[in-house]
């Protein structure tokens, strides 16, 4: 049996190019060849922490997370310049940017990093290994960007439009009060703990508290039996309508952000553009559908399957972008509407060799990890040593709990309004991912998204336990589903 101290140390030098290569190597090195060995660095350590999760019995987006914050900030003490680089996140292609426009690396590192961290990236940058280091940035950025959207995709593909018909008014009450009653909390709260901070940063942390993960809470319930009784209908369709809500919430303070200001006049330009992306999207999608499907007829059906998957979704999240949404929220819409029917060309899709999730799954297992373990690296653990970090953290965490406990309330008479609301809790990936794009928009520091990566990684250690205990006592409905 391998002792795992090698491993670690492959893994560890895996994210810091050879400067050997980078200042002596032969001529003929290949230059992807620290891309390489970086992007399967932090793809490693993504395993680890996915196997460590399990082993524990937690979800495995926290593994990846918490391996990510562990090299993030262990890696960065020990003087690593891939890893100093890599926890800037978006701010560095800023820096980039603004260099290629003529500024010096000095004069761009000043505009657009955080003022302690503008000497290690220079450091880094300007090194024998600088643009090894950039090339590794730059492509963990893109393969992180395409898991989330393909995280998205997936989470369209098991969202049935039939199903949300049928969840009822009660799931529909409870994803509404759910989305609506942290956004409001989440503003007061920003509002009272950070009254420096801009509306734009105060819009878009409340919007970041309405998320929830049905992926977490789906397991527990799983693991409990327990996924077809009514309580679990009432959870898992408010978590679906949930994230749909959350998403256009998502695009309207996107949009906001974006116009540069709040008005009336803006809001109402926003929607509407949103309200015209779907509609467009889902009247005009089936018919590309077809038409592309008709022009690959000739293909393996499983070829004919991923191709069409993923020119779709890129097209839509492409398309989304451009009337100024966030990517996932076409990725999303791409997995809502595409579905193995189809693809009737090949005959009955239930007789296929292999679903659209079943090729797909790979690409996202593959990519979003990465999404999470970049979330981590780019945590900095020395923000909590500000008692007011700390202070925002646990208001946006009472505020995250309370906010879905309270919408739980609105479940009706005979429902197990505690295991529904605690059901909502967890925010898991999608926390990430808003906190993630808000960064990228700039309304979002570096204190502020840890304080935001804590409040999800507490909400996902906190709900299963939780939910297990508040599902002890089922009601008489739920005995009888679940016989």
């Amino acid at each position: 049996m391998n002792r795992p101290a090698p491993w670690l140390l492959f893994g560890a030098a895996s994210l810091a190019p050879c400067s050997a290569w980078a200042a002596g190597g032969p001529s003929h090195m290949d230059p992807v060849a620290p891309v390489l060995l970086g992007v399967t660095g932090i793809l490693f350590f993504a395993v680890l922490g996915r196997y460590v999760a399990r082993k524990l019995g937690q979800p495995s987006v926290l593994g990846e997370l918490l391996m990510g914050m562990a090299l993030g900030n262990g890696l960065y003490y020990l003087g690593f310049a891939s890893i100093t680089v890599l926890r800037e996140g978006p701010a560095i292609f800023d820096m980039v940017a603004l260099a290629l426009q003529g500024h010096s690396y000095a004069e761009a590192a000043a505009l657009a990093l955080p003022p302690a961290s503008v000497a290690q990236v220079l450091s880094a940058i300007q090194g024998p290994d600088g643009a090894d280091i950039l090339k590794v940035a730059e492509t963990v950025d893109v393969f992180s960007r395409y898991g989330v959207i393909f995280l998205l995709f997936l989470v369209g593909l098991d969202t049935s439009v039939a199903e949300l018909r049928r969840v009822g008014g009660s799931s529909l009450k409870v994803a509404v009060a759910g989305v609506l009653l942290p956004f409001v909390l989440g503003f007061i709260t920003a509002r009272l703990l950070m009254p420096e901070a801009s509306l734009n940063t105060d819009l878009f942390i409340a919007a970041t508290l309405g998320a929830t993960s049905i992926g977490i809470t789906a397991r527990v319930l799983r693991d409990l039996g327990q996924l077809r009784t009514p309580t679990s209908h009432i959870i898992l369709g408010a978590a679906i309508i949930d994230d749909i809500l959350g998403l256009i919430m998502l695009a309207v303070v996107s949009g906001i952000i974006v116009s540069g200001g709040v008005s009336l006049s803006n809001i109402s330009a926003i929607i509407a553009l949103s309200a015209l992306f779907l509609a467009a999207t889902f009247v005009l999608g089936p018919h590309f559908l077809r038409l592309t499907i008709g022009l690959v007829r000739h293909l393996d059906v499983a070829e004919a399957k991923l191709f069409i998957s993923f020119l779709f979704v890129m097209a839509l999240a492409w398309f989304a972008n451009l009337v100024g949404l966030a990517t996932i929220v076409g990725a999303f819409a791409a997995g809502v509407i595409l579905h193995d029917a189809y693809f009737k060309h090949w005959g009955n899709h239930h007789r296929h060799r292999a679903s659209i999730r079943d090729l797909v799954q790979p690409i996202e297992a593959i990519l979003a990890p990465i999404f999470f373990v970049l979330m981590g690296i780019q945590v900095k653990l020395e923000s909590f040593f500000d008692a007011h970090v700390v202070l925002v953290a646990l208001g946006l965490l009472i505020t995250a709990v309370a906010g879905k406990i309270a919408a739980g309330c609105l479940a009706g008479r005979g429902a197990q309004r505690l295991a529904i609301g605690i059901g909502m809790v967890p925010r898991g990936e999608v926390g990430l991912i808003f906190a993630s794009v808000g960064k990228s928009l700039g309304v979002i520091n570096d204190a502020l998204f840890s304080a935001v990566v804590l409040m999800v990684i507490i909400t996902t250690i906190m709900t299963p336990p939780l939910l297990k205990r508040a599902l002890a006592k089922p009601t008489q409905q739920d005995k009888t589903a679940s016989r």
